[in-house]
């Protein structure tokens, strides 16, 4: 990492954004933006405005939504997103309603929003990348949430916001207009690690993988020599889908292991150091084509299942849960959502993380100078902005204490449906410790009191339960998930805590805005190299790497590359 000042450091660690996708809406008939709206006792009394005051006439937001099955297994079957229970409670205690223009699973919306976006179709909260924030702030389409924010930001919101100086915040103003509120979280939640059935090795007589080789000869045990003893043929090695680089169940792991580092997730190029201290994309670097020549063969020898290219996540999501396939890269939070599932499935089921295998060794995962999963921004027609402030407050608001016994997934309250939201930045950190705390000292209840004692004693109590194979309030399985990815001193954020600590990562040193060239030819790129890379991997000759090469670089990879490192000499002389 460049030698910068402290205060400096800070300034540029909370410039960037690596994603996510998923938005909000606006409606049409809207008005033009209007000025925050206080209630009558604040009219009358002149009083600060309440940061969860009560509107007097029921204020109508509308949203779109991207979505994923709901994580948690106790929730209602068959619900749907406009039938989360948090929208009651918000309709109840602020008097505003949530009306979606359309919903759809996650793996469709970007498509749809594209759709939305080209026949200015918006909703009134927009959840965004950042090329769409980009693009909809050169169109003028973005409100000013400047007095929203200082007017209705709750204290909670502020501290999370103030947390890194408030240059993240920063980062989303024009010309003094806050135009966005980031939802930037600690960036080693983007560390990879490799999920692995331990049931499966112990059942073969192996040991964790620790390097490429090992790891191939372990899949391919996995695939040959039934694993899972049923007597059949019906398991093969690695998870992976047809998103190469996204935000799971994809393969920026097995890269990393290679000294790889193309992606962040989300089909966002990552960008590293050359020898001359310049920034290099590293998409097109040749540890790329050796990780590729490895696929190749791994596709050949069906470690890698023969359809992956026509899956999306979803479909690995159903591999892991029936027990098809034993390995997985991914992050921190794969207990909680699907190995839950599998573990409930297949009593026999055990997953353990290692740190990535690499060529002689474990590996250094990628990890981003700072991580911002998303970004919430509002229509420019919205008639009452300081709405979308107002409901972040409430999603804070619901993790207190008092809040313990209503909001429940068996109730419908499915967190991960709900925007805008933005959480505590040390939040899975904060569990970690909190609930290691408890349990090293014995304690029967967690007392913390404040935002995060919902998550806090939610997961101290799956650790308990779990710990004491008490299954009466949940399974099994979901509350080793708990446990695993959060509590665990060898689990998903305890794995991460060990990866930060040996400094066993390479950072993404690319954090800013995406330059003018990525926003225009970003897409255009993205769908070239996906189409290239799954080529080679189902046969193509490896050559077609070096063709890729080129290709990218003359369709507007040079120029994004100058444009890149433009904005990186700025910041060193800044």
């Amino acid at each position: 990492m460049k030698k910068i000042k402290p205060w400096k450091m800070m300034l540029l660690a909370t410039m960037a954004v690596s994603l996510f996708t998923a938005c909000s809406s606006q409606d049409k008939t809207a008005t033009t933006t209007s000025e925050p709206v206080t209630t009558k006792e604040e009219t009358k009394t002149n009083t600060p405005p309440d940061p969860l005051g009560k509107y007097a006439d029921l204020v109508t937001v509308t949203e779109v939504l991207g979505y994923n099955p709901p994580e948690d297994p106790r929730t209602p079957q068959g619900i749907k997103p406009e039938e989360n229970a948090y929208f009651k409670d918000l309709k109840e205690m602020l008097n505003i309603e949530v009306k979606y223009k359309w919903t759809v699973p996650s793996s469709q919306f970007e498509q749809k929003f594209s759709l939305a976006m080209a026949s200015a179709d918006l909703p009134d909260i927009l959840e965004l990348d950042p090329k769409n924030f980009e693009k909809l702030k050169n169109q003028d389409m973005l409100a000013d949430l400047t007095d929203a924010y200082k007017q209705y930001a709750s204290p909670a919101l502020k501290k999370y916001m103030e947390s890194d100086g408030g240059f993240a915040m920063k980062t989303f103003e024009s010309d003094g207009k806050q135009l966005a509120i980031p939802a930037f979280e600690d960036p080693f939640l983007s560390s990879q690690q490799l999920w692995i059935r331990k049931d499966w090795l112990d059942n073969l007589n192996l040991q964790a993988p620790k390097t490429i080789d090992e790891l191939e000869k372990v899949a391919e045990a996995f695939v040959k020599n039934d694993p899972d003893k049923n007597g059949k043929n019906d398991t093969y090695g690695i998870a992976a889908q047809k998103n190469l680089f996204f935000w799971g169940f994809d393969l920026r792991g097995f890269f990393n292991g290679f000294g790889a580092y193309p992606s962040i997730g989300d089909n966002q190029s990552a960008w590293i150091k050359d020898s001359e201290g310049k920034l290099i994309p590293g998409l097109i670097q040749p540890e790329v084509k050796a990780a590729l020549g490895k696929l190749q063969s791994w596709y050949q020898n069906g470690i890698l299942d023969k359809e992956f290219a026509l899956k999306d996540e979803n479909k690995s999501v159903e591999d892991i849960t029936a027990g098809k396939v034993g390995i997985s890269y991914g992050e921190w939070w794969y207990p909680n959502w699907p190995l839950n599932l599998n573990m409930d499935k297949d009593p026999k089921a055990n997953w353990i993380a290692v740190q990535i295998p690499g060529l002689e060794g474990p590996g250094n995962t990628l990890v981003p100078k700072i991580r911002s999963s998303k970004l919430f921004a509002v229509n420019k027609k919205m008639k009452n902005p300081e709405a979308a402030i107002k409901m972040i407050n409430f999603y804070i608001e619901m993790g207190n204490k008092k809040y313990m016994d209503q909001n429940k997934a068996e109730k419908g309250y499915v967190y991960n449906w709900f925007n805008p939201r933005i959480y505590n930045p040390a939040q899975i950190d904060t569990i970690y410790t909190e609930v290691n705390k408890a349990l090293d000292a014995n304690q029967t209840e967690i007392t913390l009191d404040d935002e995060n004692y919902k998550n806090v004693a939610d997961v101290f109590k799956a650790t308990k339960d779990f710990l004491s194979g008490d299954t009466s309030t949940a399974s099994r399985g979901v509350n080793w998930g708990q446990y695993f990815s959060r509590a665990a001193k060898d689990g998903g954020w305890g794995m991460t805590r060990q990866l930060k600590e040996s400094k066993a990562y390479v950072n993404n040193e690319f954090y800013g805005i995406p330059v003018a060239s990525q926003v225009e030819k970003g897409t255009q790129l993205d769908k070239l190299m996906q189409e290239s890379f799954t080529k080679i991997i189902m046969g193509a000759p490896l050559d077609e790497f070096d063709k890729f090469v080129a290709s990218w670089k003359s369709l507007g990879g040079d120029q994004i590359t100058q444009e890149v490192n433009e904005w990186y000499t700025k910041q060193a002389t800044k």
